[in-house]
């Protein structure tokens, strides 16, 4: 790696930190980066997995306490189903042609800010929806589930928007469920994508750390900075993310 590079990703790694501990959205930074320096898109989205997902952890040990009053069963279900799709959607990431993959990339990065943008408005219709169960339930889990395993950007809103359909109502309880789901997930993935040897892990590992460091600063930011400042700004990245991808397709 260069000067250039080893800054560029620090500087993407520290930031995407801050912003996931605050609103969400660091994988707009993170993936992009990756690309910029030099890492073909396949195994950026794969490193980029890799950089963000411990964060995941930490969110859901924060929730530790409702998770574990949740029904066990159900808990069970859902992350086993996270793990399914988290595999399936790394195997169909690996299986993609990375032509393909590339001009799919805009359009990825366009429906994730989307969501982001329009992700409260989607929370508020799922919990008008009637309790989603049975097979459509564990059909519409496991389909969102090989998205974040393939593509996780704007996973989190689309998490708690299923977890509305599927009932769950508390708050605390589905930050819980969507951190633990995400890492559960996410870890597969990584583990995935590992073994078939497409991670760039010095990019991976420089990531990680400034994202570490990042969002320890995020938490402490979050007191003094509005939520929606920062949600403005990820969804400016997004936008502008979009249209460089698209212009590099063309």
């Amino acid at each position: 790696m260069t000067i250039f590079e080893i800054c560029l990703l620090t500087s993407a790694g520290f930031l995407a930190g801050v912003i996931n501990a605050i609103a969400g959205g660091g994988s707009f930074l993170t993936f992009p980066a990756l690309v910029f320096a030099g890492v073909p898109a396949i195994p950026a989205n794969a490193t980029s997995a890799v950089a963000v997902f411990p964060g995941y952890l930490s969110g859901a040990l924060g929730f530790l306490d409702e998770l574990r009053v949740y029904p066990r069963r159900h808990l069970s279900a859902l992350l086993g189903l996270s793990v399914l799709g988290g595999v399936l959607g790394s195997l169909l990431l690996l299986v993609t042609p990375a032509t393909v993959f590339s001009a799919v990339v805009p359009w990825l990065l366009g429906f994730a800010t989307l969501v982001f943008a329009v992700g409260k408005r989607i929370s508020n219709w799922a919990e008008r929806r009637s309790q989603t169960t049975g097979n459509l339930g564990t059909l519409s889990t496991l389909i969102v589930c090989i998205y974040g395993g393939y593509f996780n950007g704007g996973l989190g809103i689309i998490l708690l928007a299923l977890l509305s359909t599927l009932g769950v109502r508390d708050l605390n309880v589905m930050n819980g469920l969507k951190n633990a789901m995400s890492f559960i997930l996410s870890a597969a993935s990584v583990v995935t994508f590992a073994l078939a040897g497409i991670i760039y892990w010095p990019q991976a590992l420089l990531m990680m750390v400034s994202a570490t460091v990042g969002g320890y600063c995020g938490a402490l930011l979050a007191r003094r900075l509005s939520a929606r400042v920062i949600r403005s700004i990820v969804i400016c990245v997004g936008v502008a993310m979009t249209i460089v991808f698209t212009f590099r397709t063309i």
